[in-house]
């Protein structure tokens, strides 16, 4: 007898950084799919009218229909400012619309990272965002509702999606470093848009802690709504065994002084 993998549709709206779904699901030896549906948008703006448009319940039902294909056991919206936007119980109100529609379990990038951080024991964080600092500052409001301090955060400025999905490694790991704080237990770097799957545990190890990407944490919800326990080495300490306790340790004192 054939058994059935699991399946989450990632419904992600327009293309930048899609082709990392399937280096998770390589990492992850096939326990669970992780099919893209690419959602209808009117711009990649990385305004806070533009974001907001992007998780309209038009565009998300219609996503959910086409995924139908892949008989999927839940949904993913695979964008982080297409969710915060709308705030901490707009965030809540979002999937759960969507879920009275499919009759599916459904979660968000930004609801993903809530998760994440409270997986990890983490209340205080950096932030590296892509965006301008007014879609930025949304996160910011976004996490102090699931209980997490921003204690650093920087804006880069990144006008677009599509910008976003041509950002480099060596970039992303500026971004990352001039984030990072001495007080945050973790660095977030927010956007579905960064490529960042490739570059997660590199990332860990340069600055000693845990760094929670959009693309990470929409996969790691995704396994949990499906019911997959998940563990593979390279998509960093929010995928190791033992997720229920704190799993971080700086590695010696002055690794934890090289993080400012």
């Amino acid at each position: 007898m054939t058994t059935r993998t699991p399946t989450v549709a990632l419904l992600y709206p327009g293309h930048a950084a899609e082709d990392d779904y399937p280096l998770v699901e390589t990492a992850l030896g096939g326990v669970i799919r992780l099919p893209v549906i690419i959602t209808d948008i009117e711009s990649d703006d990385h305004t806070v009218a533009a974001m907001r448009a992007v998780g309209t319940d038009t565009p998300l039902r219609d996503g959910a229909r086409r995924a139908a294909r892949y008989e999927p056991d839940a949904l993913m919206w695979a964008c982080t400012s297409g969710s915060f936007l709308y705030g901490w119980d707009g965030a809540h109100e979002q999937v759960s619309r969507l879920a009275d529609v499919v009759g599916l379990p459904v979660s968000s990038t930004s609801l993903a990272f809530a998760a994440a951080c409270r997986e990890l024991g983490v209340t205080s964080v950096a932030v590296a965002a892509t965006y301008p600092t007014p879609v930025a500052d949304g996160f910011t409001t976004f996490l102090a509702g699931a209980g997490v301090t921003v204690v650093a955060s920087a804006a880069h400025d990144i006008h677009t999606a599509t910008e976003a999905g041509t950002v480099d490694g060596d970039n992303l790991f500026e971004m990352v470093r001039s984030a990072d704080s001495a007080n945050a237990q973790a660095v977030l770097v927010p956007d579905t848009a960064l490529h960042t799957i490739g570059w997660v545990a590199d990332l860990e190890r340069e600055i000693d802690k845990p760094v929670l990407t959009a693309n990470q944490v929409t996969a790691w919800q995704a396994a949990r709504l499906a019911y997959v326990d998940v563990a593979a080495e390279g998509l960093g300490a929010l995928f190791r065994p033992s997720a229920d306790e704190v799993r971080w340790a700086p590695s010696s004192p002055a690794a934890r002084r090289r993080s400012r």
